[in-house]
Parts: C-alpha cells; sequence; structure tokens
C-alpha cells in the first residue's frame, strides 16, 4: 500500500493536504481519511479475485460514514450489517440492498421486518432461536427469508480475547456439530430458502493458518450439504484480516486471496468476504492537539484534546497506534504518556512515546480508520470528533463536529 500519509518538507500530509490545514480549518480532534488508501485497499482485493466468482461485504461496523460506504458502493461492494440502523446507513449512502447480509446474534423483530421488506441479499442465522424467528416473521410477510447458517468451526484465530469469534465458548455462531442437523431443519421451513453458509473466526488476523483451518471444516460441511440435496448459491469466509499497526506483519491481501482462491478451485459457489479494518483501518488517521505537558514523578505525560472517548481501542485492548507530529520541529526527544482528558486512569492513547512536542503540537493517531469514529462516545459530555475525508488536494467534511447542546437535546426536566 501506497504511504497516503507522508512527510513534505517536515509536515505530515495527507494525500496532498497538509495536516495543520485541516487542523486550522475544522479544530480538533478530527479524523482524516484518505480516499485513495481506501479505494487502493477495495481494488487489491477485487484484482486478487478475477479468477473467482465473488462480492466483497464490507464490514459497515468498522466505519459506517455516509461518505466512506458512499466510496465503497460506487467501487461495487457489498456490506455485512449487524443492525437495523446499519441497513438504514448503507441504503441512505446508495448501497444496494440485494448486495447485503446481516449478521448479528440479536436481530430483532423490528430489524428482520425491515431487512425483509428491503429484500436483502442473506441473512447470516447464528442460532436455532433465530431461524424459527425468521421463519415465523417471513411466513407473516408472506416473503421468502435467504438464509445463511453462521457456523463456528471453533477454530483459534490467535488475537485478542475480545475479538475472537470462533472458538466454542464464543457467543457467535452456531456449533458446528449442530449445523448440519439445524440446515436440515431450515430445509424444511417453507419461509426460508438456504443459499449459503458463512463463517467468521475474528478480528485482526495476522497468521494464514486460521483462515485455513477454518475453510477446511466449512468446505467440508458445504460438500456433506450438497450431498444430502441442500446446494449453496455462496460460501461466506467472513473478514478478520488483520493490518499493520506497529511490528505485525499481516498476510498480504493477495496471499490471503490466493489461499482462499485454492481452496475453492473447482467449486461453483460464489465466494464472499466480509472485509471491515482491512480495508479502512490504515487509511484513516486520528488528529489531535497537545494542551499540556506535564511531568510526574515517574513519567512524563503528554495531554491531549483527544481521549478515550474518541478511540477508545488503547483502554479496551490495550492496542498500539503509532503516533507521529505532523510538525517536524526542534524540540527536545523525550518519553511521553499520551493521554487525553477523560476523568479516567485508564483514558491513554499510548505508553512511553518518544516525541519532540511542545504545547499546541499537533499529533496524528495512525490505523484509526476503523473502530474509531464508530466506537466512540459522548462520556463526559464530549461531542464527537468532526469527520474529514481528503480526495488529492481536495477536503470534503464528511460530519461536522458534534456541539454540546446536541447532545442534550433529547432530554426533559421534570417540575
Amino acid at each position: 500500500m501506497k504511504h497516503y500519509f507522508h512527510y513534505q518538507q517536515d509536515v505530515l500530509f495527507a494525500e496532498e493536504v497538509a495536516l495543520n490545514e485541516i487542523a486550522e480549518k475544522f479544530g480538533t480532534p478530527c479524523f482524516v481519511y484518505s480516499r485513495a488508501a481506501l479505494t487502493e485497499r477495495f481494488e487489491q482485493f477485487t484484482n486478487s479475485l478475477t479468477n473467482t466468482r465473488h462480492l466483497i461485504c464490507y464490514a459497515v461496523k468498522a466505519n459506517s460514514n455516509l461518505a466512506v460506504l458512499n466510496v465503497l458502493a460506487q467501487l461495487g461492494a457489498g456490506f455485512d450489517i449487524v443492525s437495523g440502523g446499519e441497513l438504514r446507513r448503507v441504503l441512505a449512502a446508495g448501497g444496494d440492498a440485494r448486495r447485503i447480509v446481516f449478521s448479528g446474534v440479536g436481530k430483532s423483530v423490528d430489524e428482520i421486518r425491515m431487512a425483509l421488506n428491503e429484500d436483502i441479499l442473506c441473512f447470516n442465522v447464528e442460532s436455532s432461536a433465530e431461524l424459527e424467528r425468521l421463519s415465523e416473521i417471513a411466513s407473516s410477510m408472506n416473503k421468502v427469508a435467504a438464509i445463511s447458517l453462521r457456523v463456528n468451526p471453533d477454530v483459534d484465530a490467535k488475537t485478542h480475547p475480545y475479538i475472537s469469534t470462533g472458538l466454542k465458548q464464543n457467543k457467535f455462531g452456531i456449533a458446528y456439530s449442530d449445523a448440519l442437523g439445524l440446515y436440515r431443519k431450515a430445509a424444511t421451513m417453507k419461509a426460508l430458502r438456504i443459499i449459503g453458509i458463512d463463517c467468521h473466526i475474528g478480528s485482526q488476523l495476522t497468521e494464514i493458518s486460521p483462515f485455513i483451518a477454518a475453510a477446511e471444516k466449512v468446505l467440508v460441511l458445504a460438500d456433506m450439504l450438497s450431498n444430502e440435496g441442500i446446494h449453496l448459491d455462496h460460501i461466506d469466509m467472513g473478514g478478520g484480516l488483520g493490518i499493520q499497526y506497529s511490528i505485525e506483519a499481516p498476510p498480504q491481501i493477495s496471499d490471503y486471496i490466493s489461499t482462499l482462491s485454492v481452496a475453492m478451485a473447482g467449486r461453483s459457489e460464489k465466494l464472499l468476504l466480509e472485509p471491515g479494518r482491512a480495508l479502512i483501518g490504515n487509511a484513516g488517521i486520528l488528529l489531535t492537539r497537545v494542551e499540556y505537558l506535564k511531568q510526574g514523578e515517574e513519567n512524563n505525560f503528554a495531554i491531549v484534546d483527544a481521549a478515550m472517548n474518541d478511540l477508545i481501542r488503547p483502554a479496551l485492548y490495550d492496542a498500539y497506534h503509532n503516533i507521529l507530529t505532523v510538525q517536524r520541529e526542534k524540540h527536545a526527544v523525550q518519553n511521553y504518556e499520551v493521554v487525553g482528558p477523560i476523568c479516567e486512569t485508564g483514558d491513554f492513547i499510548g505508553h512511553a512515546r518518544s516525541l519532540a512536542i511542545a504545547p499546541q503540537s499537533l499529533l496524528a493517531i495512525l490505523s484509526a480508520g476503523a473502530y474509531g469514529m464508530s466506537m466512540s462516545s459522548n462520556y463526559n459530555t464530549r461531542p464527537r470528533a468532526a469527520e474529514v475525508m481528503v480526495d488529492g488536494h481536495k477536503i470534503h467534511l464528511i460530519r461536522e463536529r458534534e456541539n454540546v447542546e446536541q447532545l442534550y437535546a433529547g432530554e426533559k426536566l421534570i417540575s
């Protein structure tokens, strides 16, 4: 992937726009995305799949901004959603309902009705109870719901336990040993039409071996279904391909695709994939400003205006994000705990970072395109950040910064 965030004469740029220009115009904290980076990553997937029937369904949970979704829709993407709200976002962004797969363990009655009315491509069913609910609702609406079962292959994804989803102790999917019986049951339900099988083992995977192990089990089950007369239109291998935050060395997209293509060789089913982080993660940064430098007894602190409500991954997963100065300046280099203003000890962005900074210095927190804004909150009554997309020399404000009045607009005083 090209370096779409790069230095020009000691100033950090997003494509052809200086980040200090964005900070001056839109303030901080601010998420900044590169359209070219997002486009390149999507095309790496599609170009690697030219000889395989496929549909790339972007995982909306990674970043659900309408502009991001619209760019991907224009590129021909499908979408993997996990809520009715995400469905409405995709449609508002110009996405095609017939390219939407609906995952998630807790689909409500209203969400199912909405998705059936929009005629989405497929429901990824995650339990026997959901299968029953979906059949009842579809029957009451005189519709037939296209389904796949999300099968849990009990494969160790070798990732953080909070984002591992394919082990038997996880809440996701249907146990591999139960899947064949549930497919048989689904085949008897007139309001359901079986079209696929789905599998997703986790997020931020940096090795190919778990994908291979999962694919082998899924394909064995697909063949068992075929032998019973249940023929599938597609095989959905989910997402989870990791990105580089620090020293990780995740597989190249081409190598990942090559592995799956070999597994699918000679098969008639279409291959569906659900990448999220792999598309948008490294295509975005979080721009923040140093408010204070504080010397403690054991640590030096750089207190910035971004916080855990803007980027919760470090506090939640102890995740690492590289931090760069926007302007290379001749300040003394020191080790800093980079922390936010929120009233929590866990409110940190990075530990022991060597930085040459002063108050008001701008910092860029890299690899913040995925699970940054989409997991942000208003804790401490903090308005959420603005979002900007850069396209060459052009700057587009794709989400205005919230204001405090918006945060309590729906609240009511009582007498």
